[in-house]
Order: structure tokens, then sequence, then C-alpha cells
């Protein structure tokens, strides 16, 4: 029997960029289990003596309950109003003819390009003229659109026959029949996808939070790692690998359970 040398080393390096990516996580997770003496004098994955006292420090030293809602309230209010706007955008972009839709459509792809320190301060200035610094719905609003959904959304749109959008015309369905009786459930999988990565991109925001927010009531989870951490030697490693274990549950859970459909959206829209 052959072997195939070249399979062979494809794999090999495969397992090697797994590793490096699943070390971190591996890590954070051992680390949170461990006391504070043996997180600095053991780099060993597994815990000599395992303790759950760092997740105790964590629901005592920090409101955790409260920083969990928060960080839950900015990422659905995020999620919902990205695939509201995605979804009808897409749906203009797909079946409505008009003058301009083309070069309309480009300018609001060509956002994507555009990089986030460009935006951040008119964003900061314009939320502290509301009043809405240190406020978690601060943090959300300037997140409430987003053109990769609206163009991913469109692609999944484009797959949908036409037959079936002019069988509804025929029968005089207004478009927003059309879109909750047709369009809808065809691209249910997308919606479910895109609205998973919308909400784990918000959930595990650093630097807008840390601009916007000042008070620890309205601290997200990314945030709060901050709260153990001290630039002169006084880090807390077990409490901040309990924390960063605690934030990542959540997002894990959600692509372990729907990444068919995440893998599946991305194909359908010609991304490879």
């Amino acid at each position: 029997m052959k072997i195939d040398t070249s399979e062979i080393k494809w794999h090999v390096i495969f397992i090697i960029l797994v590793l490096m990516l699943v070390y971190p996580l591996l890590f954070s997770l051992s680390t949170s289990f461990k006391t504070m003496s043996e997180a600095f004098t053991s780099s060993s994955l597994i815990p000599q003596a395992p303790t759950l006292s760092a997740y105790e420090r964590v629901f005592t030293t920090i409101r955790f309950a409260q920083i969990l809602s928060n960080t839950f309230i900015i990422a659905s209010l995020v999620t919902l109003f990205k695939l509201a706007t995605g979804v009808l955008a897409a749906y203009a972009f797909v079946f409505f003819h008009f003058k301009g839709k083309n070069v309309l459509y480009f300018l609001l792809i060509s956002t994507i390009f555009i990089p986030f320190t460009v935006t951040m301060v008119p964003n900061y200035i314009t939320l502290s003229d509301m009043g809405l610094v240190d406020s978690i719905y601060g943090v959300a609003l300037p997140q409430l659109a987003d053109a990769t959904g609206i163009f991913l959304l469109r692609q999944y749109m484009k797959g949908i026959p036409m037959s079936l959008m002019e069988v509804a015309a025929l029968e005089h369905a207004s478009h927003l029949n059309r879109l909750r009786t047709i369009v809808i459930p065809i691209i249910k999988p997308a919606i479910l996808s895109i609205g998973i990565i919308f909400f784990i991109n918000s959930w595990n925001e650093y630097v807008w939070p840390a601009i916007m927010i000042k008070s620890e009531a309205n601290y997200t989870l990314s945030l709060a790692l901050q709260m153990f951490v001290s630039s002169e030697g006084g880090t807390d490693v077990p409490v901040t690998m309990a924390v960063a274990t605690l934030t990542m549950l959540l997002p894990l859970g959600l692509y372990s359970v729907c990444q068919k459909f995440i893998i599946g959206t991305f194909a359908h829209s010609g991304i490879k």
C-alpha cells in the first residue's frame, strides 16, 4: 500500500494549526482552576489541586449578573437590529428596481472597508452630545446596521427562484407578504447563522465599550477582565482566566450548535 506523503504533510500542518488555536482556550480553562501560586509556577494544563476559588471570587468580587446582563442586552439589540435592517435592505437590492441601485449598493458595501478608527471619534462626539456616553445603549447605537450582513443576505436571496416572486406578484401579494411568506422561510438558515456571527462579535467586543463605558455598573464581560489585570504586576491570573472562560462559553456553544448553518451561509454567498 502506497502512502501519500503529501497528504500526511497537510494533515500534520492542520493538526499543528488546530493545536495553536485551541491551546489558549485550554490554558484559560486550566488556569481558572488553579491557585494563584500554581498559576505562576506551573505551565501544565492539568491543575495539581483543582479549585473553584477563582470562580467564587468572580461572583463575590464583581456584579457578575449585572455585567452579564449588560453584555447580553447589547449583543441582542445589535443582532436584532442588524438582522432587521439587513433583511429589508437586501430584499430591496434584490427585488426592487430603481435608478442608481448599483451605485448605492457599491457605496454601501464600500463602508465595510472603512477602519473603525475613522468613525470612532465622530461616533463618540455624537453620542456625547446625545448624553449616551457611559450607557449600554450608547455602545449599541452605532452598530445597529451593518453592510456585511446586507451583502451576505443579498447573496442568499439571489438564489431564490424569481418564478416564486412572479407568482406572488400575480396573486397581488404585497412586498411585505412576499417577504414574510416566501423569502424569510427560504433564507432562515442564513438569518440564523448571520445572527449568531453578529451576536458573537458584539459579545466579544472590547475597544468600543472601553471607550464608551466609564462606570462598573455598565461594564460588559470583556471590560470585566481589566478589573483583575494590573500593569504593576498584581494580576489575579486565575480569576482573570475564570472571567475569560465564562465569557467564551456562550459564543463557543452557539458556534458548536450552529456551525453547519454558518459554514453553509458563507459557501452560499460565494466566499471561500
